[in-house]
């Protein structure tokens, strides 16, 4: 069973979940966008006895706090907490496990700061999405408008949690068991049942993007060997053209594709784990 954590940063407290014993190597698992630790609530027993892994509620997700009033949700701040977290587990060297958004995020900070990555295990994820120069503008006044918009619109309140996981199977093609492991993490008490414990304010759109060839010159700076397992059939929003593109950026990568949906960690771990274990030269 895994153990729960409190990491206290400067700015704000994560909740996180941890498997395998301390003296291990060192292993970060971060998630994807409204989703939360529970995510590798699957995935991490199968690779305890090889690593020590503490995987995080990011902010505005789970049990983490939520970023303060007029605060955003940006790639650029997620680097700082990761910068943070691993300040406070006191790790100088470790290896990052990374999901979707938890993926792009874990790929820039590996570029930005590659010194401490020993590995970096990316899971339908390699860079985050991009935008087309000419598409800047509107991206910034959507942005904008969005967040000059947003008021306190009211929570949908569930009175128990199986309309929350019946939501959750329809909206991201999940399994009861995998969508209940995110939803019991995710849901949080309210007057009247239950409700997302996520910040609203992640549904906001970003105001800035990268282009592409920013992004593909950002994953120039990963010095870490990189295992990226993709599912098949491709998610639409991560086409081969692109992640092969992405992947000869990096001058360690190695890429493999695994039956399953966007979340084929959670739903099917053993052939993931199988993959992970294999690039890292473990035994079962």
């Amino acid at each position: 069973m895994p153990h729960e954590l409190r990491l206290e940063l400067p700015q704000l407290n994560l909740a996180a979940l941890s498997w395998g014993d301390a003296a291990l190597p060192p292993l970060l698992a971060v998630h994807g966008w409204l989703d939360n630790a529970a995510s590798f609530s699957t995935l991490a027993p199968l690779l305890a006895r090889h690593f020590h892994i503490v995987a995080i509620d990011l902010p505005g997700h789970g049990r983490s706090d939520h970023r303060p009033p007029g605060g955003w949700y940006h790639y650029v701040e997620y680097l700082a907490d990761l910068q943070a977290v691993v300040a406070a587990l006191g790790w100088s060297r470790y290896s990052l496990l990374g999901h979707s958004l938890g993926g792009a995020t874990a790929s820039i900070f590996a570029a930005a700061q590659p010194e401490p990555v020993d590995k970096l295990l990316l899971i339908e994820s390699l860079g985050p999405l991009t935008a087309a120069p000419e598409s800047a503008l509107e991206q910034l006044r959507r942005g904008l408008r969005q967040r000059a918009e947003f008021g306190g619109r009211p929570l949908r309140v569930f009175a128990d949690a199986e309309p929350a996981v019946r939501a959750r199977m329809q909206a991201n093609d999940l399994s009861q068991a995998a969508a209940r492991a995110l939803v019991e993490r995710g849901l949080a008490a309210v007057p009247g049942g239950w409700s997302w414990s996520s910040d609203p304010r992640l549904t906001l759109a970003s105001p800035l993007r990268y282009t592409e060839a920013q992004i593909q010159n950002i994953l120039r700076g990963i010095a870490a060997p990189t295992l990226v397992v993709l599912a098949q059939p491709a998610t639409s929003y991560l086409p081969d053209s692109l992640m092969q593109a992405r992947a000869a950026c990096v001058a360690d990568a190695h890429v493999v594709h695994l039956p399953g949906n966007h979340h084929l960690h959670l739903e099917n771990p053993e052939p993931v784990a199988a993959a992970i274990r294999d690039f890292c030269g473990l035994d079962g």
